[in-house]
């Protein structure tokens, strides 16, 4: 990717979202990128907490055999079928036990049954935006973030365009959110930021005040270069932006 739009972001970042952490991104490689492989966990381990180290300057390289979810394996697209038993858990079984996120399991298999399998490569990457090389290309930009900045890049997301529907938020598990949608936007081409964790299961993996926002990474160029004609620069966002200074 562009090295001077790497460095101009982290520059606009910094004026307009002072205190904000920095996004990080994903992309499909067929090689490793000569990063470490993601160790293999015991256990159920949700991707969300995973992707913490990336959050905070680690580039992380995963695989199949890297994700121990079962859904975790489908939404990054290692698995083309959602495990059996997913309606009762989604739902509810004859013991009652299950998640409950869905009235019945009729209901939860009518709504993962239409999704489609999305072909990737062997290696998922993992980068924080300032970690981006020249040989890097990101297939979408995801922030952990505050509604403040939340609102400042949806706002953002829906600055240069008609549709009421810029920003989604499709019901889907914490990973689904950040990685299969974002990724089927930029395919398709319809581009659209998506909104997400608000799935019970994943919130346990970030703070109390964070969402997350993924954005197709060719609408993201898109933005980069719209900040400083957008509403950033108007007096309503100056007092936003001095209640971020204020924040730790």
């Amino acid at each position: 990717m562009n090295q001077n739009l790497r460095d101009k972001f982290i520059s606009q970042w910094q004026k307009y979202f002072p205190n904000a952490e920095l996004p990080i991104t994903f992309q499909y490689s067929d090689d490793t990128m000569e990063i470490e492989k993601e160790k293999i966990f015991g256990g159920h381990r949700c991707v969300i907490a995973q992707l913490l180290k990336v959050r905070k300057g680690e580039s992380v390289c995963m695989q199949e055999e890297s994700v121990n979810c079962r859904g975790g394996k489908r939404y990054l697209g290692f698995s083309r079928n959602l495990f059996p038993g997913i309606e009762c858990f989604l739902s509810h079984n004859e013991a009652g036990e299950g998640e409950r996120y869905k009235r019945t399991s009729e209901l939860a298999a009518e709504c993962v049954k239409g999704l489609p399998f999305i072909p990737v490569k062997e290696n998922i990457i993992f980068k924080r935006w300032d970690k981006l090389t020249e040989e890097d290309a990101p297939a979408a930009v995801i922030f952990f973030a505050n509604p403040d900045v939340i609102s400042g890049l949806f706002t953002l997301t829906c600055f240069n365009s008609a549709a009421p529907d810029a920003v989604i938020t499709p019901f889907g598990a914490g990973c689904a959110s950040i990685i299969y949608y974002p990724y089927q936007e930029e395919l398709n081409g319809t581009r659209r930021a998506v909104l997400g964790q608000f799935d019970p299961s994943a919130r346990k993996c970030v703070k109390a005040d964070v969402l997350t926002f993924s954005i197709p990474y060719s609408k993201f160029v898109e933005m980069i270069d719209e900040m400083e004609e957008s509403f950033l620069i108007t007096d309503s966002w100056s007092i936003i932006m001095e209640r971020m200074k204020k924040k730790n």
